[in-house]
């Protein structure tokens, strides 16, 4: 708890554990994401071979490449309409 008046208190033990547990589920949501699309853009239904062969390594690569731009892209634009928001809500 902050003794300042325009300081925010500190998160409980509980809020920790809370917020911890919503990033991992956003974490294990997103690596979901990421395998279902680049696999089914990369990799053949039919097993051809036990490893990926070479255009197959490629594709993932360049595929999870592309996806965490595209996420890093989304984050920092809601990031900064957030603080949009946020500045126009304090009339500054």
């Amino acid at each position: 708890m902050s003794f300042l008046p325009f300081g925010r208190a500190q998160p409980s033990s509980a809020e920790k554990i809370a917020a911890a547990e919503t990033e991992m589920e956003m974490i294990a949501e997103m690596m979901n994401r990421l395998n279902q699309s680049c696999v089914k853009k990369c990799v053949p239904p039919e097993y051809r071979e036990g490893d990926l062969n070479k255009g197959e390594s490629v594709c993932l690569d360049r595929c999870v490449s592309k996806f965490f731009d595209v996420q890093m892209k989304v984050s920092e634009k809601m990031q900064g309409d957030a603080a949009m928001r946020q500045g126009q809500g304090q009339g500054v």
